[in-house]
């Protein structure tokens, strides 16, 4: 990605970057910057529309070496599996949304999640080769379940390294985990509530473990569907195995899967995120279907440069439920923009409470927030 000359309003809404580092965690060698995203249900190439705040959103993620995303879609190949579930919740694309995320510069992706099965083995092998095809690295899924666990890699334009490994819990179709000989997912089981499966959880930490030695930066991802009675409320389960991520090797924590942003905590110097929200939204509910949070997103921006301390901005997203055709149109809807003065203060303040509630403060100014 080549750097931009920023406009002054770019530059107010730009984000203050803090290093990101941890209790056992990997430690830059050289600094990077990471922009992370919330997850991406693209099922239609936005490329040829020009909403709201486009450019500006790709410009801000931009700014930094690496655009992390989860990637919910299976990409649509010559050949694709029959459904694993209802076409309501069957979320599939061609390899134009690839090109289209790449075109917001997401240049780093993880594919674990509980629709990467929605179309079969063969939904999991046309994605990975699209995947492969565009040059965009992923982790998460994969031919076997030795690939599906290994970390992926992305250079950043100064020579430095970022790993991510993913996985997934809860709501993965039965055989949709990756085995020795099937592809699949790289599933971490619940042996009961809230317990999850520990010969699972260490081919994470193994992974972990291995991506820290070579990489500045090592991204563990959870893709989380194991909500309980409310997917807004963070578990203690989930705190305990974010924590487990970063003594193993992993420099930061993040997770997906329930639709709205949870708060974060500080793990010594590393940086914990327990749900980004929504950066693409295109599910084919009606509307109303989801609480209004579950339109909302944030751009979290971070270098690592090796320090103790991070240092991390928010920048704020608000997406369109409603497409430009109306209801039916899904084409056209949740589509990111930056939120104006009023949305970015209240999603800002509701992100701050959240994570206050681990001890964690972000003072907000000017739309943006910071970690304190």
């Amino acid at each position: 990605m080549t750097a931009m000359r920023l406009s002054r309003r770019d530059a107010l809404l730009g984000l203050v970057a803090l290093g990101l580092a941890g209790p056992a965690c990997a430690q830059a060698r050289r600094p990077v910057r990471v922009a992370l995203l919330g997850q991406a249900l693209l099922e239609h190439d936005l490329r040829e529309q020009m909403w709201p705040d486009r450019e500006a959103v790709a410009r801000l993620i931009g700014r930094a070496d690496i655009g992390f995303t989860n990637l919910e879609t299976v990409i649509k190949g010559a050949t694709t599996g029959a459904p694993t579930r209802e076409l309501l919740t069957l979320h599939a694309g061609g390899p134009e949304v690839i090109e289209c995320l790449k075109s917001l510069n997401v240049n780093l992706v993880a594919t674990a999640n509980n629709h990467a099965f929605d179309l079969g083995a063969e939904g999991i092998r046309s994605t990975l080769a699209s995947l492969d095809a565009a040059g965009l690295p992923h982790a998460g899924s994969g031919l076997d379940l030795t690939r599906a666990s290994a970390a992926a890699f992305q250079t950043s334009r100064s020579g430095a390294r970022v790993a991510v490994v993913g996985f997934a819990t809860g709501k993965v179709r039965e055989g949709g985990m990756a085995t020795a000989r099937r592809p699949g997912v790289n599933e971490v089981r619940e042996t009961a509530p809230g317990v999850l499966n520990e010969q699972d959880l260490a081919r994470v930490f193994d992974a972990l473990r291995e991506a820290a030695k070579t990489a500045d930066v090592v991204i563990a991802y959870q893709h989380n569907h194991l909500w309980g009675d409310d997917f807004a409320v963070t578990y203690p389960w989930q705190r305990a195995a974010a924590k487990r991520c970063i003594d193993a090797g992993a420099t930061v924590y993040m997770a997906h899967g329930a639709p709205m942003m949870h708060g974060m905590e500080m793990y010594g110097n590393a940086p914990l995120f327990y749900g980004l929200g929504n950066f693409v939204f295109q599910t084919e509910t009606k509307v109303g279907n989801y609480p209004q949070r579950s339109w909302e997103g944030m751009i979290v921006d971070g270098q690592f440069d090796g320090s103790a301390r991070p240092k991390v901005g928010f920048t704020p997203l608000v997406l369109n439920e409603i497409g430009l055709g109306g209801p039916t149109d899904m084409e056209t809807r949740g589509r990111p923009s930056l939120a104006g003065p009023a949305d970015a203060d209240r999603i800002l303040r509701d992100f701050a409470e959240r994570s206050r509630a681990f001890g964690t403060i972000i003072a907000i100014q000017g739309g943006v927030g910071t970690l304190a």
